[in-house]
């Protein structure tokens, strides 16, 4: 029998020969979200005296890293980043030319990088090796599965907090070239309680979803809320981007049960997972969930062969035509289009199924219209008005697929706030809306 500790035991080196691979003009990918290399972004910055040009893409950053924080790594260190966070958010708001944005579609974000950039390294986090020789993505799927078959150098950080996982997340040790310990906690995302406001919008999806529906759901508090509102449903199932607490209270409660799905029936299907530490538990070896790759999820064409698909994701502002914007306030960058428009055009083309947009009616406590005349200068369009499908807001559901302008300008005063409902009707009047 092949000795893979063995195999194991050659390619385990400690984290500063790791750091040493980095050379002027690297590019390196890591992984996403809670599996982030936190070795590798913790410690990089100890590298600015010997490099240049170094270039890391990430999505979702969980810490504030000083190799993007700190304006003395400007020309040193880039991060390339797919999805923003408050680290990312911060550290441009400043100016710094430390971090950048990539426009993309989540379930092509791998592939179009591997395609116009190809990284010279991949440096991801693992479960531990088995006795069969295989270790696995754990948590995240999205695009590492593809950059460890394509970086000319795989390094993973061994993490023994990590859960086993199953679907399309299995690494061989014989695809691995160098092997770090790095036993950190995997961050957790504490569960918010939904407010008034979010279960009123919840009650208005809610009402849309049938039973026997597939759905993906993101994260916050209108998803909370959402799931609380669906325990009575039945026969749901699950084919989502992003595995969260939300779907194990939904199979609890006996509202999920994914044997009526078109796609992987009696499977949970994400591409990662990001909940707290009794998520990662019921995912830790359990072969009822499936972690494929983003590149599968996410595909709009693979999306739409689950029939009743319901896609549920939020955004930040909606003009009068039906234009979504989910990832900037006018041009300062605030998220990322992250799968949002791959399972919005999914779940539209499916038979029977509903892409569907939820978020308040106003912000900064009320003061300002979140349903607009003009999206503000600058705002990347998250969801084009030729895709829009539902838009729902605490005060109802607009259905504006097929609807001509007028239409839905009419249909979206309807959900606005009663409070700017004049000044939007008089402003849409101004500039030729209606």
């Amino acid at each position: 029998m092949f000795d893979w500790k063995m195999e194991y035991r050659k390619r385990l080196i400690k984290l500063d020969e790791a750091l040493s691979l980095i050379k002027p003009g690297s590019r390196i990918v890591t992984s996403m979200a809670c599996m982030e290399a936190r070795g590798l972004l913790e410690n990089l910055h100890t590298t600015a005296e010997r490099v240049e040009d170094v270039a890391v893409a990430t999505c979702l950053n969980l810490g504030d890293y000083l190799f993007f924080t700190n304006k003395e790594y400007e020309g040193i260190f880039l991060n390339e980043s797919w999805f923003h966070s408050l680290g990312a958010r911060k550290a441009a708001s400043q100016g710094l030319k430390t971090v950048t944005y990539i426009p993309n579609n989540l379930h092509s974000a791998g592939m179009d990088r591997i395609l116009a950039n190809r990284p010279d390294i991949f440096w991801g986090v693992a479960s531990p090796m088995d006795r069969n020789g295989y270790l696995t993505l754990s948590l995240s799927n999205v695009y590492e599965r593809d950059m460890v078959e394509n970086a000319p150098i795989v390094v993973l950080e061994v993490n023994q907090k990590t859960p086993r996982t199953h679907g399309d997340t299995q690494v061989h040790i014989s695809e691995v070239d160098h092997i770090i310990e790095n036993d950190f906690d995997i961050p957790e995302l504490p569960d918010s309680e939904p407010d008034a406001t979010e279960m009123q919008i919840a009650a208005h999806i809610s009402a849309l979803v049938e039973d026997g529906s597939t759905l993906q759901i993101g994260i916050g508090g209108i998803p909370n809320a959402v799931a609380k509102l669906m325990e009575n449903k039945r026969e749901l199932g699950i084919h989502t981007e992003m595995f969260t607490e939300s779907m194990i209270h939904l199979l609890e409660k006996g509202a999920v049960t994914n044997r009526k799905k078109t796609l992987w029936p009696g499977k949970f299907i994400a591409a990662f997972a990001f909940g707290s530490k009794k998520m990662y538990d019921f995912i830790d070896d359990n072969p009822g969930v499936f972690l494929l790759r983003g590149k599968y999820v996410n595909n709009p064409y693979v999306v739409s062969q689950n029939e009743k698909m319901v896609s549920i994701n939020t955004a930040i502002t909606v003009d009068l035509t039906g234009q979504v914007c989910s990832e900037a306030i006018g041009t300062r960058h605030y998220s990322g289009t992250g799968g949002q428009l791959d399972t919005h055009r999914g779940a539209s083309m499916s038979r029977g199924g509903k892409g569907i947009i939820a978020l308040r009616s106003t912000a900064k406590k009320g003061t300002v219209t979140t349903i607009v005349p003009m999206l503000p200068m600058g705002s990347p369009v998250t969801v084009p008005r030729q895709d829009v499908d539902y838009i729902i807001t605490e005060h109802g559901v607009a259905h504006l697929r097929g609807k001509n302008v007028f239409q839905r300008v009419e249909a979206l005063l309807e959900i606005a706030n009663p409070d700017f409902r004049k000044q939007l009707r008089r402003e849409a009047q101004e500039i030729g809306l209606i």
